[in-house]
Formats: structure tokens, sequence, C-alpha cells
């Protein structure tokens, strides 16, 4: 988890950075989650991976307040994925895949989201969005 989470976006930021430079701009985007808004049993190193990555976007907008770089972290609920489907606990993986069935949303909301974030103008930034069922807690 933290290889993938934290470490993978390190390793897309370091290869991302130098384009952005080289093009005079540029725009991270990446997917945290409620999870790491909203602590729940179970989750802990998942939400910190996914707050880890948060802190991380939030520092390099910070640190790049000439315009060039645009920094947005996506916090999506339960969205209609087989994620689940990997939860080795069966009871946890069966109440989870209810849950999704009974309210999640699809993907394509979030991708919408990131659209909004990417097509906004240059001068402005949209830097935290959250985007999850109506009906989630």
């Amino acid at each position: 988890m933290i290889d993938v989470n934290l470490r993978g976006v390190l390793n897309g930021i370091a290869a991302a950075l130098p384009v952005f430079r080289t093009q005079g701009r540029g725009h991270l985007v990446t997917t945290v989650s409620t999870s790491g808004l909203k602590i729940v049993p179970t989750q802990a190193v998942y939400a910190g991976t996914k707050n880890a990555v948060r802190t991380l976007l939030e520092a390099l907008r910070q640190e790049s307040t000439d315009g060039t770089l645009r920094t947005t972290t996506i916090s999506p609920g339960f969205v209609q994925t087989e994620l689940v489907d990997n939860v080795t606990d069966d009871a946890t993986r069966e109440e989870a895949q209810r849950r999704m069935a009974e309210m999640g949303i699809p993907a394509e909301a979030v991708a919408r989201a990131i659209a909004f974030a990417v097509d906004t103008p240059e001068d402005v930034e949209i830097g935290d969005l959250t985007i999850r069922p109506t009906r989630q807690n």
C-alpha cells in the first residue's frame, strides 16, 4: 500500500516535474480518499498513505506560487470499483460489496470531477475536491 499509494505518487511527481519545468507549467492531479477525511477502523495505513499524498501536494502548491504548477487532490467516497473484491475478510468484503451496490457512484463521476479541476482557467486552482454519494455519511 505504501509502495503504490505513496511511492508511486512520488515517482510520478519526479517524472512530471522536469516536463512541467520545460513547458513552463503543469497540473498534478491525484486521487486520495474520503477515508483520509473520516478515519475508520482497519483503514489506518490506507488513510495514512492518502493523507501523506494530500500533504505532499499541498506542500508542492505552497512551494510553487509562481503560477507554473497547479495541484489538485480528488477525494472520492464510495465508487463502484472492484477494490472491495480484494478484501480478504469475508464478512468485511461482503458488507463493503453490499454498501457499494447500495450507494456507490459510477467511476465516470470521478472522471468528470477531475476534468472540472483540469479545465479551470490557468490562474485558478481547485486544490481539493471531495466527491461522494449523497447517501454516504
